[in-house]
């Protein structure tokens, strides 16, 4: 569930009034929901109990450290792939321990950090990375842990952007390659080759391709300790579904009652990378309405949130449910649906003020009439909003608002002009 109701005709983000938030801190803005996100992170951490299981939360999703803070005091540990996500997890306070660094570009520097930060496993994504790892951890006078990522060419049926375990993948190895790898690697001194992991993309809606790539790994892995290998671990990473339509995403307890049973008994450690299934729908992104227009056939609402706020519609041709911040009663509230038709609604296109004809959130989309100055919320906004928000046309980046039952706080201040220019003095 999330933490975003409607009351009386008005948008509520838990006990906090979504017209307040924007009156104070202005538009766009994003709002996160702690509860949402502590909420869903306890159902992933309640659906593996029964395992020796690690949450390692994707920072790349939604990285605010005020948010990883409080993940932090909740039990998570992280998934990162670079090395200022490092640092950000360290500055929050995170687990070093409980930290997996993925990635198919570390640099050396960026090794060398997590070396020393003493990170749990680095998810290996080419013999060559491998190599490198083994020289870096003899300078440095480290052992660290590796876990294989193998792609065991399973179709998630996401887009082609986030579907990420098939063989025509920049990412990991093939599974025929894995057991060579194993053999010329596995037994080397300085790197402890001691774990497999997969990840078959992003924005999964079923449970079967999982529980597909976990029949063959498990194969895999027997093969691998009968050939003499210690296998402790095995990462199955993210990917899973988020509710961007409402009800289309699985429950974790509908995840795990298919990966948990085919895991008993097999003595593994599991990790799990959840991104999106925690952070997607613990936000929103709050606009106002700039302009009206008309282009022929179409009808235009124009915003003042850009394609640099939100990429995903125009880069994934993503949904997001739009709907305003008040409406009349009778428009609320509303199951999120991309067919939603209601009477008295409007068709238009929701643009934003980017000179790319790109730049939309959404296209023939039905919503109650709208004028100059009313507000709009884009809802799922958590996962891979902020975090892949840009300066183009040199725009300053949105605020971000984490509110906390009855209150509210600005967890990072909207970018001014002289933030945007400070660096090339």
């Amino acid at each position: 569930m999330d933490y975003f109701n409607y009351k009386n005709g008005k948008l509520f983000a838990e006990n906090v009034d979504v017209e307040e938030i924007a009156a104070k801190v202005g538009t766009p803005v994003y709002i996160y929901s702690r509860a949402t996100f502590e909420d869903h992170l306890r159902k992933i951490q309640a659906a593996y109990s029964e395992l020796d299981t690690t949450i390692c939360y994707s920072v790349k999703a939604c990285g605010n450290m005020n948010i990883l803070k409080f993940l932090v005091e909740a039990g998570s540990g992280f998934d990162i792939v670079s090395g200022g996500e490092l640092y950000r997890v360290l500055q929050a306070g995170g687990n070093p321990s409980k930290v997996v660094y993925a990635g198919v570009g570390k640099t050396d520097t960026e090794i060398i950090e997590a070396l020393n930060a003493g990170v749990a496993y680095f998810n290996i994504e080419s013999e060559a990375e491998l190599e490198n790892l083994i020289q870096l951890a003899k300078q440095e006078v480290k052992q660290p842990k590796a876990a294989l990522r193998v792609n065991p060419d399973v179709d998630p049926k996401t887009h082609t952007y986030t579907t990420t375990g098939k063989k025509e993948t920049k990412f990991g190895v093939d599974i025929e390659r894995a057991q060579k790898v194993f053999a010329d690697y596995g037994k080397k001194n300085f790197v402890n080759l001691c774990a497999i992991h997969i990840h078959l993309g992003s924005a999964g809606h079923t449970v079967e391709p999982y529980v597909e790539a976990i029949k063959k790994v498990l194969t895999l892995i027997e093969e691998l300790r009968a050939d003499g290998f210690a296998i402790e671990a095995l990462d199955i990473g993210g990917g899973y579904g988020a509710d961007y339509v409402t009800g289309t995403a699985p429950a974790a307890a509908d995840y795990a009652a298919a990966i948990v049973p085919l895991l008993k008994g097999k003595n593994l450690r599991l990790i799990l990378e959840p991104g999106a299934s925690i952070a997607a729908n613990a936000a929103i992104l709050v606009t106002k309405v700039l302009y009206l227009k008309k282009g022929g056939e179409k009808n235009f609402v124009i915003v003042d949130a850009g394609m640099n706020d939100l990429i995903r519609p125009p880069l994934y041709d993503a949904f997001h449910f739009i709907w305003p911040v008040k409406v009349a009663d009778k428009f609320g509230p509303l199951q999120r649906n991309e067919d939603l038709r209601l009477d008295d609604t409007e068709v238009v296109d929701v643009v934003g003020p980017i000179c790319e004809s790109a730049d939309f959130f959404a296209k023939d989309r039905a919503l109650p009439p709208v004028k100059r100055g009313d507000l709009l919320s884009i809802f799922t906004a958590g996962a891979y909003g902020f975090s892949m928000s840009s300066n183009y046309n040199t725009r300053g980046r949105a605020a971000e608002v984490l509110v906390d039952g009855q209150e509210f706080s600005i967890i990072r201040t909207r970018e001014t002009y002289e933030d945007l220019t400070a660096l090339e003095q």
